[in-house]
């Protein structure tokens, strides 16, 4: 009699773990922000996310802001960001939690979905392909009259209005005007002592991994070093720091350092120019971060 209660005892454990302990995989879905002077309808762009998705076997789609390439360059990043806030929180397929992957300038509007969107769906892994996270210091390659304007009027109201990269421009010698007039990615870093935003702090802090990649032959990213927060002291444009010697980090105004500690941050470096990014690379460095994850009914 003891025996079969025993018997029935163990087959009820048994049911219990096979029944409440089963692995499930959650398919996570994905967004591509692509950078500046590019639109989701480009052939590269479109090709890229089934790529990813194809890699992945993860649901992914690119996520256009305005009219694309236009706005890229136009819209102020603060209203880009701002859109892709109302856009993700009105997709019912990342209602439960997303990722993103974001190529150069539009890694500055991921990061804006991570630190302003209110009441949005969380954001788990962020994978951030040449994005210029601590700022450039100048505009190479560049002779046209937007470009003139950026260096000769960066921190005016209008420019700061009506072209895009003026939000994330950091002269090194002009650090007042910086703080006082940029309006981007001083908000963005917590930079300004009197106005750091816990809350932004701990909305970047929650991602689950961040994965930080740098071009080794960039030429458009200036530093490059920008692409894993490192950057110039302030007034000076030597040397250049390591992200871990950066106030940014050290004060963990935005919680890198919180995120680094934790074993949570990957600073990637691939050979190329800027997001000329090999297979191979992409298969090592962005596909582990969208693939499905077991978890356990119970």
């Amino acid at each position: 009699m003891m025996k079969s209660f025993q018997r029935c005892a163990l087959l009820v454990r048994t049911l219990y773990i096979f029944f409440f302990f089963i692995p499930l995989t959650i398919s996570v879905p994905f967004i591509l922000l692509h950078g500046i002077r590019d639109q989701c309808s480009n052939g590269g762009i479109s090709s890229f996310t089934q790529l990813l998705s194809n890699l992945s076997s993860s649901p992914g789609s690119c996520l256009e802001i305005g009219n694309g390439e236009q706005d890229s360059v136009s819209m102020p990043l603060m209203k880009q960001a701002s859109i892709a806030c109302e856009k993700v929180k009105h997709m019912k397929e990342l209602s439960q939690g997303y990722n993103i992957v974001a190529q150069s300038q539009g890694n500055l509007v991921a990061r804006g979905l991570i630190e302003f969107c209110d009441n949005a769906p969380p954001v788990f892994n962020y994978v951030s392909l040449g994005g210029p996270h601590a700022g450039i210091a100048n505009i190479p390659k560049c002779t046209s009259p937007v470009c003139q304007l950026l260096r000769t009027d960066v921190y005016s109201d209008y420019v700061q209005d009506h072209i895009a990269p003026s939000g994330y421009i950091k002269l090194p010698n002009e650090m007042s005007k910086y703080l006082e007039h940029s309006k981007y990615l001083p908000k963005l870093n917590n930079e300004r002592p009197n106005e750091r935003s816990s809350i932004y702090k701990e909305r970047f802090t929650s991602l689950h991994n961040l994965v930080l990649v740098m071009f080794q032959g960039d030429k458009v990213v200036m530093p490059k070093e920008s692409c894993w927060f490192g950057y110039y002291p302030d007034r000076a444009s030597t040397p250049l720091l390591p992200p871990q010697q950066t106030k940014l980090y050290t004060e963990d105004w935005i919680g890198l350092k919180t995120l680094d500690a934790a074993g949570k941050v990957k600073f990637v470096s691939v050979p190329g120019e800027h997001l000329q990014m090999a297979h191979v690379d992409v298969v090592k460095h962005v596909v582990p971060y969208l693939q499905n994850h077991p978890t356990f009914l119970s």
